[in-house]
């Protein structure tokens, strides 16, 4: 049986939170609310020193379970619990994240985990590192849906130049990641395909991650209330049944100069995906300009992480795999689970 991490990608407002609660309704998987510890841990990992210490351990899953930010509060789940299964289980920094996503699963009987948060799709590699057997699905939906929806968003506050270099980014890193990761690692499906045919779509994705296709997934409205924070008001829709009925209202949401902006710096990506133009004018050039100067502040300000990683990588404290599944034992050449615990290991 599969035991493979799921991580949920995509550009935001792509409908991720909609395929969270699909997968979740699936009787074997898991995908919790979104949390904000996984990518601070990882760039904080000097922080935490080597995990191979049981004290460490306990210190980087204090912090998961009590921080101001990390929303751990929101999985439901037992803090002292957590933090002793945690210091107790596989010394990495992998193990110790992990270990939060499992004793979620473990919270609604499932033997299998995933995660959600569409900025993801920039940090793949870590996510690798952390978990080197996870599979990835890449939510992609209509570029000028997903830039009038974030600009309705009372948390998104920066402007349409930068929501339009989001979706640009998250296209490129998805193209990268198809070239790259091993077969049956990335998988990536349309948001209109999904909400137009739910069940040939989640079917088709279920052999993806190697589960059996469940009914219960077409009806993901039925565990919003578990799964989706009631203080997300923006994730509303997601209460309701699937719908089609949002596909294609960037034609009422945006301005005219949006989307002649739109389809002129992201038409290539747009029709590659199977997007019809609308035959807008060209962008005025200082719209052209104004997106050009905001993707490159993006790409630098990723540029300066990137490179403070890479030094970060050659003065790490300890490992940081997960050693969880049987798949991440296996890559670090350690013995089934079982095998190991009939030894007295871990």
């Amino acid at each position: 049986m599969q035991d493979r991490p799921i991580f949920v990608i995509g550009c935001p407002r792509s409908g991720t939170t909609m395929l969270q609660l699909m997968l979740h309704s699936h009787p074997r998987v898991a995908v919790p609310p979104e949390t904000r510890f996984l990518v601070p841990a990882y760039f904080g990992r000097r922080k935490y020193g080597d995990q191979r210490e049981q004290v460490n351990r306990r210190v980087l899953a204090e912090w998961i379970a009590t921080g101001r930010d990390t929303k751990f509060r929101e999985l439901g789940l037992d803090r002292a619990a957590f933090i002793d299964q945690a210091t107790a289980g596989p010394g990495s920094l992998g193990s110790v994240i992990g270990t939060v996503f499992r004793s979620y699963a473990a919270r609604f009987g499932k033997p299998r985990w995933g995660d959600k948060r569409p900025s993801y799709f920039k940090h793949v590699d870590i996510l690798l590192r952390m978990f080197p057997d996870a599979q990835f699905i890449h939510l992609i939906r209509d570029g000028r849906d997903c830039v009038a929806s974030l600009k309705e968003m009372p948390w998104y506050h920066l402007s349409s130049f930068h929501a339009i270099s989001n979706w640009a980014e998250a296209i490129d890193f998805g193209r990268r990641n198809a070239q790259r990761l091993p077969e049956g690692s990335y998988y990536e499906l349309r948001y209109e395909d999904l909400t137009a045919d739910p069940e040939l779509e989640l079917k088709k994705l279920c052999g993806f991650i190697g589960e059996e296709y469940h009914p219960a997934m077409c009806e993901p409205q039925h565990v919003a209330q578990v799964a989706v924070p009631a203080h997300k008001v923006w994730h509303s829709n997601t209460h309701g049944a699937v719908t089609t009925a949002r596909s294609g209202s960037w034609s009422q949401r945006l301005e005219p100069w949006e989307i002649a902006l739109c389809e002129d710096v992201l038409g290539e990506r747009l029709t590659s995906y199977g997007y019809a133009l609308s035959g807008a004018p060209k962008a005025a050039k200082e719209h052209v300009s104004a997106y050009k100067t905001a993707a490159a502040k993006r790409r630098s300000a990723r540029w300066r992480k990137t490179n403070r990683d890479r030094i970060n990588r050659l003065r790490e404290p300890g490992p940081v795999a997960a050693l969880l599944t049987e798949g991440q034992r296996k890559l670090a050449g350690l013995p089934p689970r079982e095998l190991a615990l009939s030894a007295g290991g871990a």
